[in-house]
């Protein structure tokens, strides 16, 4: 008898197989055909299931976001001191943009289609709305308690740990080079990402009270 076709793993076989072939050729240079034989599935099952060679990429981006949005949850930045949860949050977005270069490679595609494909994705914006304010509540505690600045604007401050990160590791070969310093060596992350811990952690400080002596 023929096995009986698993819907959801036909999808998650072609999603993974659309992952590695967009991150590596980018939505133009992507093709239908090496995703489909990568995937095991027809071409049909993916125009099917996605409509189209742009959706399909849509869809993956949805992935990617789902993954890194899930990943940071798992911080429970709730439960933490204040302090300690931006630490854990700069150091988890440094390594997690080391550990996964397909992300950025992602973010720098679909920057070239000035976000098209992300702006029409309703289940992007449902994934970052929760995590804004799960930043926004840590950085309220952390004002109330005396220890972080009051004026910080949560968006403005993942800006900054994301950027720090990004530029980074996108950029590792070019600095790298200029410097003449090899930047993707385990002690120079560390110290990168000791460098940024501290200009993020100093920036949240509490000014100190001016003597009026």
């Amino acid at each position: 008898m023929r096995a009986k076709r698993n819907p959801d793993q036909t999808k998650e076989r072609i999603l993974q197989a659309a992952f590695s072939e967009f991150a590596a050729n980018g939505l133009e240079g992507a093709r239908v055909d090496t995703i489909a034989e990568r995937a095991q599935a027809n071409k049909g099952m993916i125009y099917h299931y996605y409509g189209n060679k742009e959706g399909l990429f849509q869809a993956v981006l949805e992935r990617a976001y789902e993954e890194i949005r899930t990943r940071e949850q798992d911080l429970d930045m709730e439960g933490r001191d204040t302090e300690e949860a931006v630490r854990d949050l700069v150091a988890f977005t440094f390594n997690y943009f080391f550990e996964r270069p397909e992300f950025l490679r992602l973010l720098n595609n679909e920057n070239l289609y000035h976000a098209e494909h992300i702006r029409s994705s309703t289940r992007i914006a449902e994934l970052h709305s929760p995590f804004v304010e799960q930043l926004k509540s840590v950085l309220a505690r952390g004002a109330r308690r005396g220890t972080f600045r009051t004026d910080v604007d949560p968006v403005q401050l993942y800006i900054t740990i994301a950027g720090l990160s990004y530029f980074y590791f996108s950029n590792a070969s070019t600095l790298g080079t200029i410097f003449g310093r090899d930047l993707l060596t385990p002690a120079a992350r560390a110290d990168r990402l000791a460098h940024i811990t501290d200009v993020v952690i100093d920036y949240l400080k509490a000014p100190a009270l001016v003597s009026q002596d």
